[in-house]
């Protein structure tokens, strides 16, 4: 660990430094695991009808007007499904901070993420003034 992981954090601050919102983290991190999860399995579904309706059809993306938008929607749909495997990654980190005692402490400062940011992104891992 690095010193500033082993500071002790600022006066105020809950054991080992980590912010007192921390202590609801696993339950919201959880929570929000599980949505994205849905969210995901919803995308990937969605992916399988758009691909197996268009495999019937002949779409010439060049020439016929709907191969445009069933690209379009297979690719943003692959793109949404992207963003959530990415939220996901980002919440299995925060879990690991909260694991390691670290979650609601800035990465870079070692200060309080702060209450406010940590509801409205539970999976911060920075301070506003670092963010």
């Amino acid at each position: 660990m690095t010193g500033a992981q082993d500071a002790p954090g600022p006066a105020g601050a809950g054991a080992a430094g980590v912010d007192p919102a921390a202590p609801a983290a696993p339950a919201v991190l959880a929570a929000l695991r599980a949505e994205t999860l849905r969210r995901l399995t919803a995308l990937g579904a969605g992916v399988a009808d758009v691909v197996e309706a268009a495999q019937g059809a002949n779409t010439d993306d060049e020439h016929d007007p709907e191969g445009a938008t069933i690209a379009f929607e297979r690719e943003q749909l692959r793109a949404l499904a992207a963003r959530a495997r990415a939220q996901l990654a980002e919440i299995d980190v925060a879990l690991a901070r909260v694991a390691a005692g670290t979650y609601g402490r800035c990465e870079v400062c070692g200060e309080a993420v702060g209450a406010g940011r940590l509801e409205a992104r539970p999976t911060a891992s920075r301070c506003i003034r670092h963010a």
